[in-house]
């Protein structure tokens, strides 16, 4: 990359991590604009520069790519932020339900990456930074659908990564903890609910109230986002907040019983 000011593409910017990173961005120096889904036409919001985008759609995507560059001049740094929840039992959730978080949290991502990835090609460098989770690596109970989301996106970036850095394009994940931000506002609940769950639905909630209580921030996120963007030797994964690092660590060394039987014991299912 060049030695003129860096500039950034990210989506999910109007609230939470996405608005915690963007303004971070810009005080590292960065020319930012962030997408949101209702934002209006040159709008500014909390000092940031935000364009229309629903992810969902490939025009939509298209469009708002062209404007960001347009006004950018180059994309140096690419986030994929914007994503969403289900809370749940697996077979809660109806194909369709389903198929609408794939469509946001998988192909948004693929979606803006294939729109963005000529543009750093011709530039000859760029970097992506997925936003995975911890879920991403960890085994999520009432939380499976958004987690296998998130195993996605790690399959994905490693592999992309592969592809592209031939190119001078590195991609990388950032996987997140237990965050308090109003991710959870746009989390939704599974739209089949079974009764058959609630028994093993209450010591979830106990033990999810457990680790908000302790949840890092959306900064602290932001924080891990800006280190990844600008670290000279980049690595694939950047764990975020000390539940995240715990995991991975966990997840790689504890032997695969031990590990089932923590896990069991602090998602609360006996």
């Amino acid at each position: 990359m060049s030695r003129q000011q860096k500039t950034a593409f990210l989506t999910g910017a109007s609230s939470g991590i996405g608005k915690a990173t963007a303004a971070s961005l810009i005080k590292a120096g960065y020319r930012v604009i962030g997408t949101s889904r209702t934002a209006e036409p040159g709008e500014i919001r909390d000092g940031i520069r935000l364009i229309a985008c629903d992810v969902t759609s490939e025009a939509s995507v298209a469009e708002a790519v062209a404007a960001a560059h347009a006004e950018l001049g180059r994309i140096d740094l690419l986030i994929n932020n914007a994503g969403f929840g289900i809370v749940g039992a697996a077979e809660e959730s109806s194909i369709e339900q389903v198929r609408a978080l794939y469509d946001t949290n998988v192909l948004g991502v693929v979606r803006v990456t294939n729109a963005v990835l000529p543009i750093m090609r011709a530039q000859g460098s760029g970097r992506i930074l997925n936003v995975g989770s911890g879920l991403g690596f960890i085994p999520a109970p009432f939380n499976t659908h958004y987690s296998a989301t998130k195993h996605a996106l790690e399959g994905y970036s490693e592999s992309l990564d592969h592809e592209v850095r031939g190119f001078g394009i590195r991609v990388l994940v950032i996987e997140p903890g237990t965050t308090a931000t109003s991710f959870e506002a746009s989390s939704v609940p599974a739209d089949a609910p079974l009764r058959d769950y609630d028994r093993l639905r209450v010591g979830y909630n106990v033990a999810y109230a457990k680790a908000m209580a302790a949840a890092d921030t959306a900064q602290s996120v932001a924080d891990t986002i800006v280190r990844a963007a600008t670290d000279k030797a980049p690595k694939l994964r950047y764990p975020s907040g000390n539940v995240a690092r715990q995991g991975a660590f966990a997840r790689r060394f504890l032997p695969r019983g031990l590990f089932d039987k923590v896990l069991h014991k602090q998602f609360g299912l006996g």
